[in-house]
């Protein structure tokens, strides 16, 4: 009896409860909308904030590197003094020993007198500049297109003929990708001597055509171009020099595009292999003379730095969709 008086008990409360009208539900349905309307714009705002505060700091040099170049002499040395005058010149017989700074560097974003000063005597009285300019030109441009030229053919004889012997000689080139350059800076410097190309650009540029960085990723991407689309070329009558040419690279702009682009970034920077192989400091890059600039250039450092990074940041806006399109291809027409 108790357990009956219970059960009933618990219907009348629930048969007592409140209704709610359509308009109350309504209401309190566009209340919890807006409170997760609120949150989710909370949440949007948060994640603008961090990717505002990432962004800053990583622009944060090339942004103060461009507006120094813009400062004069005595500017830069009022400014950023500390930094290059922490060093003592040590007397007869004693060690280098660093001085202690209480000051703190203050770093401008806008000059108090904007000046052309080092821009004009790096691009009008000292030729040197334009030179190492010109002398990473010389270098960068051949690698990029060797090594496109040359991945392209590799590649698409590790697609189409395979076999255990390939696949060992594919694997290897794995292998020598992922091995650090100054791994094989030792060897490529034998090499080149034997080969009679030392202090010259050509050793440089060999290596670096026959680079595997581009010949993997080409491989990876051209592996994923259809077989019924190949065959049905092969039963058309094409030869494999028209696959090639006709089917092979039109499907894979965008990752020659990117693998360019990943190129010309990776040897636009290169300071270890010039100073190895090139004992002649006149055929060095300018990537190289960037770190030879004293302290009391320091104002032609920034404008030089900002010259040098003038191609680097046109490309990259010139081929940023081919970049991305080339890194999230899919494989044709199976994409």
């Amino acid at each position: 009896m108790d357990m009956e008086n219970e059960i009933l008990e618990e219907n009348i409360e629930v048969e007592n409860e409140p209704k709610l009208s359509p308009e109350e539900i309504r209401r309190i349905a566009l209340k919890d909308r807006k409170k997760r309307g609120v949150k989710k714009k909370l949440k949007i705002v948060i994640l603008t904030i961090i990717a505002l505060l990432f962004a800053t700091s990583f622009l944060m040099p090339t942004v103060l590197t461009i507006a120094n170049s813009f400062m004069s002499a005595n500017e830069i040395s009022t400014n950023y003094g500390v930094i290059f005058n922490q060093f003592k010149e040590p007397e007869w017989g004693e060690r280098k020993s660093t001085e202690y700074i209480s000051e703190t560097v203050n770093l401008k974003f806008i000059p108090d007198m904007v000046t052309f000063s080092q821009y004009a005597t790096v691009l009008l009285k000292s030729p040197e500049y334009l030179l190492k300019f010109w002398n990473s030109v010389i270098l960068v441009v051949p690698i990029v297109f060797f090594q496109v030229l040359i991945a392209l053919g590799a590649a698409y004889s590790f697609t189409r003929f395979r076999g255990k012997r390939k696949e060992v000689l594919f694997f290897m080139y794995i292998v020598f990708m992922l091995m650090p350059y100054q791994v094989t800076l030792v060897p490529n410097y034998l090499v080149a001597d034997w080969l009679g190309i030392l202090d010259t650009r050509w050793s440089i540029i060999l290596p670096g055509a026959f680079a595997p960085f581009s010949v993997y990723l080409l491989t990876k991407f051209m592996r994923r171009i259809p077989d019924s689309l190949i065959e049905a070329a092969k039963l058309d009558g094409a030869s494999e020099w028209q696959i090639f040419k006709k089917i092979a690279v039109p499907l894979c702009k965008g990752p020659i595009a990117s693998v360019a682009i990943l190129v010309f970034f990776d040897y636009w920077n290169m300071v270890e292999q010039p100073i190895i192989m090139l004992s002649d400091q006149e055929m060095h890059p300018l990537s190289v003379f960037l770190s030879k600039i004293n302290t009391g250039e320091i104002g032609l450092a920034f404008a030089v730095a900002t010259i040098y990074m003038i191609p680097a940041i046109l490309i990259f806006l010139y081929g940023e969709d081919y970049l991305v399109e080339g890194i999230s291809y899919q494989g044709g027409v199976k994409g």
